[in-house]
């Protein structure tokens, strides 16, 4: 009788101490009085995964950024404990649409302004700053919206210097490399291996059809080093930036 009483015991702390564990990460996915009780609770950090929807290369989807922003803001959330994750932004600046430049030339690719753009994650921030959080942390994949995404920053802070709440443009998130190349296929084989065409792959001239540099060597096991580089180097700096 004893053991079943320790025994319960033990599962029922255990479960008292480490609920975050078990509870979803992504807003999304919780009710609306879950994520005020959470906030309330001490989740006070909210990061804004920022993905794109563009032509990468005859091998890899479209949503490449989207799909690998979820899944890295997920396990920074994890491993920070007190964040949760906002849906991902896939609409971002890519380009003139007429006439077309840049990945705009190529079928699927999605452009809004930097207006637009900057309009969006400054309208997010107010909302989440309205319910309760404290350090806003915008998580760019991609290269062409940093700027944007550090004037959003730079501009809120100065709005709202004197009060706790912070916005930051994470740069130690971003991972420069070759579009579509070996690096930028590694991470997507590391996130998802239906991301990638690999009979496609295999058949690819290098430096042809907006690829940069040779993706025929990219392997998963490349892209989880990097994609753990990723999460630590991120968690180090939310965590430095938090304590300001």
């Amino acid at each position: 009788m004893q053991l079943r009483r320790a025994a319960l015991f033990f599962a029922l702390w255990l479960a008292a101490t480490v609920p975050s564990f078990a509870q979803p990460v992504r807003i999304e996915e919780m009710t609306w009085m879950e994520l005020r009780d959470r906030i309330a609770a001490g989740a006070t950090t909210i990061l804004i995964p920022i993905g794109g929807t563009e032509q990468n290369g005859p091998h890899m989807v479209l949503g490449k950024h989207n799909f690998r922003a979820r899944v890295l803001a997920d396990e920074i959330a994890k491993r920070l404990g007190n964040a949760v994750v906002a849906p991902v932004v896939s609409y971002v600046p890519e380009g003139p649409v007429t006439p077309p430049q840049a990945h705009m030339k190529f079928t699927g690719t999605i452009s809004i302004s930097d207006a637009a753009f900057e309009s969006l994650l400054e309208g997010a921030a107010r909302s989440f700053r309205q319910h309760g959080f404290r350090d806003i942390v915008l998580l760019g994949d991609h290269g062409g919206y940093q700027r944007d995404m550090a004037r959003v920053a730079a501009r809120l802070n100065r709005e709202w210097k004197g009060t706790p709440v912070r916005v930051h443009a994470l740069a130690e998130y971003y991972r420069e490399a070759e579009h579509a190349g070996l690096a930028d296929t590694s991470l997507a084989l590391a996130v998802d291996k239906s991301l990638v065409r690999s009979d496609v792959l295999e058949r690819m001239q290098p430096g042809k059809d907006g690829v940069r540099g040779d993706p025929r060597r990219a392997n998963a096991e490349t892209g989880q080093r990097e994609m753990r580089e990723i999460v630590e180097t991120s968690v180090a700096a939310i965590q430095r930036l938090a304590k300001r």
